[in-house]
């Protein structure tokens, strides 16, 4: 992607006309925006996984519209080139119309570009909505974590025909709907190419197997900075987690045995004002 990724280049990037797998990862802050910015990808998702990942939830239950717009704002600041992605928090489109449109513009508002909804066909009539009001919509289907009590946790999805064949039905239905892509979760393999075949829009697969049309992960389990638990469809790139502790536990050394801070670290005492605090002659050497 170039420069400057806009909604309908996410629209035509559909893998069976042959375009380039797109590359999805999460981002909550302006430091983490330009690192996926300067790494190439393709979209940011500011997710509600920000509940779990940065603030400490057991679930993505507990974040709020407001604490989406503050993420959202916070990426958009690094003004970075890759589409970013609003995710509208649980109950945030699920009261009216009227204020699922609002909490939609109020994500647009703090920057985000697009917003992203979970849900199949019970979510037509609100995505219809929030195009209406000129707001470009990703749907979510699959493992849908807001929905892990009505599912029992975080299971995978469409596990058998009559599943894979709904799940199917609701992706063509939010298609219809206007969504411009689809994120699939949780679900295996065949599901995830069936999915992907069924529409015309591009499908993002997180824990769908390769034959979606792009991939998302989570950016804290990409670097390798989340290390309590990985889910079988994480591959953990980089050791973020053991790296900063690393540089903490040297940085403590250093300051308690005095190392730190040094001759480059401080800010040294001119003559002048030495002399003038009656200092002259004893500064630090």
């Amino acid at each position: 992607m170039s420069s400057n990724v806009t909604v309908p280049q996410i629209e035509a990037s559909k893998v069976a006309n042959g375009a380039k797998p797109l590359v999805m990862v999460t981002a909550y802050d302006a430091p983490s925006a330009r690192v996926a910015d300067a790494a190439g990808v393709d979209m940011i998702l500011v997710g509600d996984s920000v509940a779990m990942v940065v603030l400490g939830y057991d679930d993505t239950l507990q974040v709020t519209v407001d604490d989406m717009a503050h993420h959202v704002a916070a990426v958009a600041r690094a003004k970075p080139a890759p589409l970013i992605i609003g995710d509208m928090p649980w109950m945030s489109f699920h009261v009216s119309v009227e204020e699922t449109v609002r909490n939609a513009a109020t994500l647009i508002r703090a920057g985000a570009q697009c917003v992203k909804v979970e849900g199949g066909r019970k979510r037509i009539k609100m995505i219809e909505a929030i195009r209406a009001a000129e707001i470009p919509v990703i749907g979510h289907v699959g493992l849908t974590p807001q929905s892990a009590n009505v599912m029992g946790g975080f299971k995978i999805q469409a596990r058998d025909a009559h599943d894979v064949r709904r799940t199917i039905a609701a992706a063509k239905g939010l298609q219809a709907a206007g969504c411009f892509a689809l994120v699939v979760e949780g679900v295996p393999d065949i599901a995830g190419q069936m999915i992907t075949d069924a529409v015309d829009i591009p499908v993002i697969g997180i824990g769908a197997g390769p034959k979606t049309d792009g991939q998302v992960l989570v950016y804290h389990d990409v670097i390798g900075l989340e290390n309590r638990f990985k889910p079988r469809f994480v591959r953990r790139y980089g050791t973020a987690f053991e790296d900063q502790v690393e540089s903490l536990t040297n940085y403590t050394s250093d300051v308690r045995s005095g190392a730190f801070p040094g001759r480059d670290e401080t800010y040294k005492t001119s003559d002048d004002l030495a002399e003038s605090l009656g200092l002259y002659g004893s500064q630090p050497t």
